[in-house]
This record gives C-alpha cells, sequence and structure tokens, in this order.
C-alpha cells in the first residue's frame, strides 16, 4: 500500500503526471457540467423536517384526513392604516376580495368573502383601536414556495391597480398611509425561501473575495492566492453536478442552506488542505532543486495528514445521516462529498498545478535553496544574504510549552474552562420567526398582529380528541388556562363522528419557547377531561396539530439527533485517531481539547451575541450544527501538527520534536485556520439569523483551536506525558526526551 501511494504522489508530480492530471480533473468538471444538472437547479426548500411519525405530523395526518376543509395554506394579510382605518380603506378591501372571488390567483383555494358583508359588519372585524384588518386567503396545499411567491406577486399586482398607492410597497415605520403585509404560513415561507436564495451568489462571491484577500495578505504572492481558489474552484465544479444527479434520481434531498453553508466549509476547508500541502512545497523547494522532487517529498511528508483530516470530517459528516431532523440530515451528503472531492483535489490536482508552475508560485517571494541562492548572486555579482537565524515565533512557543508545561496546560484549560461554563447559560429558541430581519414582510405583518390581536391568532394550535361518543367539557376546560386566548366551537370529524376538534387561539407569539412550554399542561387538561368522562387511555386520544406542536417536535427530535449523533462522532473521531497514532492516550487528549473548545465556543458565542449584539436566544439547532464542524475541523488541526511531532520524535529528542512539531506546523495552521474563521464569518452577513449564530460559534471555536489549543495546550500536554503520549505504540518517541538544541 505504501508502495502504491509513494507511486502515486511520483506520478501526480511527474512531467507527465501532472499535466495529465491537470486535463484529467478539466475534463471530468467538463462532462460532469454538461451532462448532469446542477444542484441550484434541484433544491427542495419543502422537504420534510419532522418525522412522518411524530404527534405533530400524525395529528396533522389524521386533520387532513377527518377536516378536508381545513387542507389550505393560509396567507394573512394584514392591513394597518396608523391613525386608524377609514371608510374608503375597507371598501377597497372589499373590492380587492371582490376581484380575488371572481378571478382567483393561482393556487388560490379559498378568501374571506368581505365584499359579500356589510360594511359595518366588516368594521367589526378590525382591531379595537381600528387600525387593523387580517384577510385570509387559503392557497392549495403543497404548493411549492417559488409558485406561492408568484401567486403573492400576482396579488400585489391586483392590489396596486385597486388602491391608489400600492400598500404592500410602502414603509411602516415612516408612512401613514394604508400598508399590507402579507404573513402567516405562506408569508413565513416565501420570506424564509427568498432569505436563502438571496445568499446563494452574494455567498459564494463574499467567499471567494474572503479567501483571496488573506491569501495575498498572508503570502503577498498573487500566484499563490489564485492556485488553491482554482482548486477549490474545480472541486466545487465536480461537486455541484454529482449532487444535481443524485438529486434528480431521488437518492437525497437538499435545501438552500445545506447548499449555502456546504459552499463555505468547501472553500474555507478546502483552502485549508491547499495550504497545507503548499507549505511542504515551499519548505522542500528551499532543501530540493527539482520541483518534481520537491512536491514528492511534500505528498509524502503531509499526503498522510491531510488524506487522515479530510476522511475525519468526511466520515464525521456522514453520520449526520443518523439524524431524524430532515434539516440536519440533509447536510450529511452534500457536505461530505464536497469535502471528498477537495481531499482528493488537493492530493492530486493542486499537487499537479502547483509542480507545472513550480517556484514561479510563489513570485516575489520564490523559495531556493543555498546552492540556487549562491548560484544567482555570482551571476549579479552579489554577495548572497545569509540566513537569517532569528528565532521564529512558532519557536518561541514551542520553547514556552516544553519549558513551562503545568503553567500552559492550567492557564489554557481554565481560559477555555471560564467561556465553557458560559455554555450552560445559553438560551435556545425554535422561533424561526425571530430569525428574519425586523424589515421583513412576514416579520411585520406578524409583529402587527401581536400588537392590535391576539397573537396566537397567526397559527391556531388544533386539538382533536377521541370523545368515544361521550360528551367531554374540553371547551371550558381550555378556556380557563391563561395560556388560551380563545376555543372555537367543536367540530366533528368527517368519517369518524367520534372525533371532535377545536381550534385554539394561545395568549402568547405561537413561535416562542413559552408556547412551546405551555403544550404540555394544555394536552394534560385535555386528557383530565378525557378520564373525568371515563376514557381510558386519554394519551392515545389526543392529537395536536399547528406550527407549535411542530416546534415542540422539533426540540425534541434535535435533542434525540444530538444524544445519538455526539457519541457516534467521537467514537468515529476516536476510531480514527487510534488507527492513524496508534496511541490511546493522545486519542483521549486530543479529543477532549477539542470538546473543551467547543463548549468554550458556544459559551464566548454567547456572551458576543447577547451582551454585544442584544440577541436575546440563540437558534436551538446551532449547538448541533457547531459541534460536527469544531470537532471535525478542529481535530484536523491537531492531526496535522501531532502528525508532525511524530514523525520527529522518531528521529530526535521528544522535547525537541514538539518545539520543531509547533514551529513547523504554527505557520501553516494559523494561516488555515483564520482563513476558515472568515469564511464562516461571511454567514454572519447573511439576513438569516440562524446562519449569523451558526458562522459566528463556527468561526471562535476555529480560532480557538488555531490560537488557543493548537499552539498551547496539546503540545504542553504532549510534553506533560512525555513518552506515555505514544503508549501503547513504541513506534514512535524513539529517542531520549532531553532537548539536544536546549539552549
Amino acid at each position: 500500500m505504501k508502495n502504491f501511494i509513494h507511486r502515486y504522489f511520483a506520478f501526480v508530480s511527474s512531467k507527465k503526471g501532472k499535466w495529465l492530471t491537470l486535463i484529467a480533473w478539466i475534463l471530468i468538471v467538463g462532462v460532469l457540467s454538461a451532462t448532469l444538472p446542477q444542484a441550484s437547479s434541484q433544491k427542495n426548500d419543502l422537504a420534510q423536517t419532522i418525522p412522518t411519525d411524530s404527534p405533530s405530523q400524525q395529528a396533522e395526518e389524521l386533520m387532513n384526513k377527518e377536516f378536508p376543509n381545513e387542507q389550505g395554506t393560509p396567507a394573512l394579510i394584514t392591513w394597518y392604516r396608523s391613525d386608524g382605518l377609514t371608510e374608503n380603506d375597507l371598501t377597497k378591501i372589499q373590492e380587492l376580495t371582490e376581484k380575488l372571488t371572481e378571478k382567483p390567483i393561482e393556487h388560490q383555494q379559498a378568501i374571506i368573502p368581505y365584499h359579500q358583508m356589510p360594511l359595518e359588519v366588516v368594521k367589526q372585524q378590525t382591531s379595537e383601536d381600528g387600525t387593523t384588518l387580517v384577510l385570509t386567503i387559503l392557497f392549495e396545499n403543497g404548493v411549492e414556495t417559488n409558485s406561492l411567491k408568484e401567486s403573492i406577486e400576482d396579488l400585489e399586482k391586483v392590489a396596486d391597480n385597486t388602491f391608489s398607492k400600492n400598500p404592500f410597497d410602502t414603509n411602516i415605520k415612516e408612512d401613514k398611509d394604508l400598508h399590507a403585509r402579507t404573513t402567516g404560513p405562506v408569508g413565513i415561507s416565501i420570506d424564509a425561501t427568498s432569505l436563502f436564495s438571496q445568499g446563494d451568489l452574494s455567498l459564494l462571491f463574499g467567499t471567494v473575495a474572503i479567501v483571496l484577500v488573506c491569501l495575498l495578505i498572508i503570502y503577498r504572492s498573487p500566484i499563490l492566492a489564485l492556485i488553491p481558489l482554482i482548486g477549490v474552484g474545480i472541486a466545487y465544479g465536480a461537486t455541484t453536478p454529482i449532487l444535481g444527479a443524485m438529486a434528480e434520481a431521488g437518492w437525497i434531498e437538499f435545501d438552500s442552506q445545506s447548499i449555502s453553508i456546504m459552499t463555505v466549509l468547501l472553500f474555507g476547508a478546502g483552502t485549508d488542505y491547499c495550504l497545507f500541502i503548499i507549505s511542504r512545497y515551499r519548505t522542500y523547494l528551499t532543501k530540493e532543486s527539482l520541483k518534481t522532487v520537491a512536491m514528492q517529498q511534500a505528498l509524502k511528508r503531509s499526503g498522510g495528514a491531510v488524506a487522515m483530516s479530510g476522511l475525519t470530517v468526511v466520515f464525521s459528516l456522514l453520520v449526520l445521516l443518523f439524524a431524524e431532523y430532515g434539516s440536519v440530515q440533509r447536510f450529511a451528503v452534500p457536505f461530505s462529498l464536497a469535502i471528498l472531492i477537495m481531499m482528493v483535489a488537493s492530493l492530486s490536482l493542486v499537487p499537479a498545478i502547483l509542480a507545472i508552475l513550480g517556484r514561479i508560485s510563489f513570485y516575489p517571494f520564490v523559495p531556493r535553496t543555498e546552492e540556487m541562492i549562491e548560484q544567482r548572486a555570482a551571476k549579479k555579482k552579489k554577495s548572497p544574504k545569509k540566513k537569517s537565524n532569528k528565532q521564529t515565533f512558532g519557536k518561541h512557543i514551542g520553547n514556552i510549552v516544553t519549558k513551562h508545561p503545568w503553567k500552559v496546560t492550567i492557564i489554557t484549560t481554565l481560559f477555555l474552562a471560564l467561556f465553557a461554563f458560559f455554555s450552560t447559560k445559553t438560551t435556545y429558541t425554535y422561533d424561526l420567526l425571530s430569525s428574519f430581519p425586523e424589515d421583513m414582510p412576514s416579520r411585520e405583518g406578524f409583529a402587527l398582529m401581536e400588537e392590535h390581536f391576539n397573537a396566537g391568532e397567526l397559527a391556531p394550535l388544533s386539538i382533536m380528541i377521541d370523545t368515544e361518543g361521550k360528551e367531554i367539557k374540553v371547551q371550558d376546560a381550555l378556556t380557563k388556562l391563561d395560556s388560551v386566548a380563545n376555543v372555537s366551537d367543536p367540530e366533528t370529524g368527517k368519517s369518524n363522528k367520534d372525533l371532535v376538534k377545536y381550534s385554539v387561539e394561545l395568549s402568547t407569539n405561537p413561535y416562542s419557547n413559552e408556547a412551546m412550554d405551555d403544550l404540555p399542561t394544555i394536552k394534560k387538561t385535555v386528557k383530565e377531561e378525557l378520564e373525568k368522562a371515563g376514557i381510558t387511555k386519554s394519551d392515545d386520544k389526543v392529537w395536536m396539530a399547528g406550527i407549535t406542536a411542530e416546534q415542540l417536535d422539533t426540540k425534541e427530535t434535535t435533542s434525540h439527533d444530538a444524544s445519538v449523533i455526539i457519541p457516534i462522532n467521537i467514537s468515529l473521531i476516536a476510531v480514527l485517531l487510534l488507527v492513524y497514532l496508534r496511541s490511546i492516550t493522545a486519542t483521549i487528549y486530543l479529543i477532549a481539547t477539542v470538546l473543551l473548545s467547543y463548549f468554550s465556543a458556544l459559551g464566548l458565542g454567547w456572551i458576543i451575541l447577547h451582551y454585544f449584539f442584544g440577541v436575546e436566544a440563540i437558534q436551538g439547532l446551532i449547538p448541533l450544527y457547531s459541534f460536527v464542524f469544531i470537532v471535525a475541523l478542529g481535530e484536523d488541526y491537531n492531526i496535522f501538527m501531532i502528525s508532525s511531532i511524530w514523525k520527529k520524535s522518531k528521529e530526535k529528542p521528544l522535547l525537541q520534536a514538539i518545539k520543531e512539531g509547533v514551529a513547523e506546523s504554527g505557520g501553516v495552521i494559523t494561516s488555515a485556520g483564520i482563513i476558515l474563521a472568515a469564511t464562516f464569518m461571511v454567514l454572519t452577513t447573511l439576513p438569516m439569523q440562524v446562519l449569523v449564530h451558526f458562522g459566528t460559534i463556527t468561526a471562535i471555536g476555529v480560532l480557538l483551536d488555531t490560537f488557543v489549543v493548537r499552539p498551547f495546550l496539546v503540545p504542553s500536554l504532549t510534553t506533560l506525558f512525555g513518552k506515555k503520549a505514544f503508549w501503547p505504540s513504541k513506534k514512535y518517541g524513539t529517542g531520549s526526551m532531553k532537548d539536544t538544541n536546549a539552549e
């Protein structure tokens, strides 16, 4: 196997092999792009998120069967004028409903017929202060969000022709005109999709720009800055059509969010892998006169670490297939496939490009051997510049961690533990609406409803019970609860006459944590009424459907996913580290350090978001999202550095190996960490708060790994364990502990 790998590395960097490798990649991407659909054309933003066997989905299925009149998806058009709706406003709204009744817009199922009501009756439908009115329009179920968006745009055109000024195109905070905003499930769905689709191109260009700027600042070479981007770009070109084909065949599903984060991950992690190869190549160009030999040595030295790092991330992401929550599960294949293709590209395409360009890649700071420097100086009739013996910052850190391992370990551990403590103080929310910008139509519409009506009207809770033919006073019992604002009269099932449904308006925002917390009490109250009537197994006779019930299922499903995915992920990474390092000791403390940095990132992220930016709660999916990325990517840096120490320890005393390993890998890992953190920070420029929170916390985790865990904590722990760090392997650490270069 080792001989095959060495022959492969020799081929990729050989005179013919490098050109064949480059041509092969270009042809592959060209054929894939020409014959397969792009991933962007196969996105499904309506894909199932909550498992079909969850309580809310079973209730939804039962409701659709027994109460088919509620199958439509509502759009709530909120009308508002700050100084009160005029008779002319209401007359025009009646005129609008008449037009939509006579000529319905696409996918319209039903509309409140205000035009058939006397004006005085319509006035009674307004809020107590007379400023707000809600018009409900039902749309067909299962319609794609883009189609619903077109329908709402048609509605706005009809309104524009009906009113003297388009009420959908106004500024609520400034204008005293009539305003209209679309909220409810239809409006929220449209806005959510719009936010993600807006970010696709801007995210791609923003990520490319930030990577390019970072590379130019770090390496000050225009050619070198473009090489990783070319490599990642070609890998991206191969990934998206493969994903598109898999989605078209029905093998996988993914949404806009998956593609957005995949783009950041590919450019961030992909650039890191390229830098690991570039760093080694530059080092060997100062030792080898032949660029092909330098590339072969670079691949031999770093290829294993890059492959191991890539596989660690790939398998960590594939573990997401065990998730039950759809949005999390849909990350698995796109992310892991992107990293796998990028890993292969970094071990074939990127080395081939570097081998073709050779030393010119690093212009104007061209690496040369001492002999080449002397020859160049002789041609110019100048004395060659003497090599600086000045101690690098990396060597200085290496000296600190080997001379004062206890101090470094205690200080860094306490530093990380302090922020980790704040992770226990974090507040989470599953309120999708709160993640929207305040000026989004659906959020503005809901704010108006919440202020002038009962917030529960936005998304009522549907409660169904099996009465077994008995009279049960559920309506009276629910009305007495503080969490309930209004309960409708009972409605009998279509085929099962014992099945009764109540529409319950909650007194709080149906998307809030408070509403979710009230559901168990509401269900308990209903069950008690059933039991009073002599109905046994009451838990099986109560169903709750609606957005609040779905959010409760989301919370419980994601909590279950975390309890499954996190242990599997840790176990999988442990196995991979054991196979690669053959050390139980090192495996344990490497995983422990990354876990500590993860909780520290959560805590520090909460401090920044909550205390500096006023965020009241972060999205409930963030801990699981961030865990997978921080742990997998953080372990990447540990693997790259520890592999350098391991290899050097075969030939040198351990303390010297640690010093040199920290110094040798320090620059490239720091550069890689800065670039990776910067790419995740690009997510904070998007208007979706879930991505802002995710980008912030993940970037913090990467920076903690880069500047605290990798240079200080891991090397100091390795120094403290000494040769026991290799236990039970005896392959490494054969030299003495004494540092032959000790000052």
